[in-house]
């Protein structure tokens, strides 16, 4: 069966299953417009709203709707109800699938797909290079504002315990010698040579973490491929097992958990406040400066 008509006049093949947590532009652009087949744009700071998005996509807005703006952090996880209302506004069925993207690369769209995850929906994928390899390989976009909103879906969040995770399990897994704590910002972050982007935080690190930029995952927006990724979670955590990431806001904290879930590894998780939450000063938690200590 052919599948709707697309924007560009093709018909959408019938979706299949995911490969696995990424697709390529090559495999959405064989499938863009069939029933059942939910594209989102998860950009967000500079990225947000570019004026350009692939034909058809509505917006996972992680910098407005999908967020928990009540929280002291910024990015924080919106509960259950919250997040069923806000993806139900797109138009999400229960029994669809999703590819998510963003405008960097792999950026943020990995924290829309981690969302997702925490909350039951397993039929999600992250776009392999973005918006830019969307563009670069001359597949349709739409430009500007989005267009009307679609029907209502009837997703429901089915929370799902220990994909994220709060300051006080991130304390215990530094001191568990059989879990590492990875930080997926820059060096310079993590050192505290560089200052923080967000006005009153600490510079440094959560003593034990592992510095991991999630930059070194990938190639030119891309993710590596998964014996090259396995080498590099093997570098950060040696023979450990149990992994929790972290970072600025909780956002690129999921490229390394997209990373690890490509190289083999189960049952990790991200810390949802991150360093917004653990280098408040008012959280009077330990921080250590300059190179990790092991």
């Amino acid at each position: 069966m052919g599948g709707d008509v697309r924007a560009d006049g093709a018909r959408g093949a019938d979706i299949g299953a995911l490969p696995g947590p990424l697709v390529t532009a090559e495999w959405l652009a064989a499938r863009l417009g069939a029933p059942g087949l939910l594209v989102l744009d998860a950009s967000v700071g500079a990225h947000r709203g570019s004026g350009a998005r692939i034909a058809g996509a509505g917006v996972f807005d992680i910098d407005g709707a999908l967020s928990d703006h009540t929280a002291p952090v910024p990015h924080t996880m919106p509960d259950a109800v919250r997040f069923t209302d806000g993806m139900r506004a797109l138009g999400l069925n229960d029994a669809d699938t999703v590819v998510v993207y963003d405008a960097a690369g792999i950026y943020s769209s990995a924290r829309a797909w981690w969302m997702l995850r925490a909350m039951g929906f397993d039929r999600a994928a992250v776009l392999d290079g973005g918006l830019p390899a969307w563009t670069a390989a001359g597949l349709p976009v739409d430009e500007g504002a989005p267009g009307p909103a679609p029907v209502r879906g009837d997703f429901t969040a089915r929370p799902r315990p220990g994909l994220l995770v709060d300051a006080g399990t991130v304390a215990e897994a530094l001191a568990d010698p059989d879990a590492a704590v990875l930080d997926a910002r820059t060096r310079g972050r993590f050192e505290g040579t560089e200052p923080e982007p967000r006005a009153g935080l600490r510079g440094g690190h959560m003593p034990g973490a592992v510095s991991l930029p999630f930059g070194r995952l990938q190639d030119d927006g891309r993710m590596l491929p998964p014996d090259e990724l396995r080498a590099a979670f093997a570098g950060a955590a040696g023979d450990r097992k149990r992994l929790y990431f972290s970072c600025g806001s909780g956002v690129t904290a999921c490229v390394l958990a997209l990373g690890a879930e490509l190289a083999g590894y189960r049952g990790t998780a991200v810390y949802d406040g991150s360093w917004s939450e653990w280098g408040l000063p008012s959280a009077d938690r330990p921080v250590a400066t300059g190179p990790e200590q092991g």
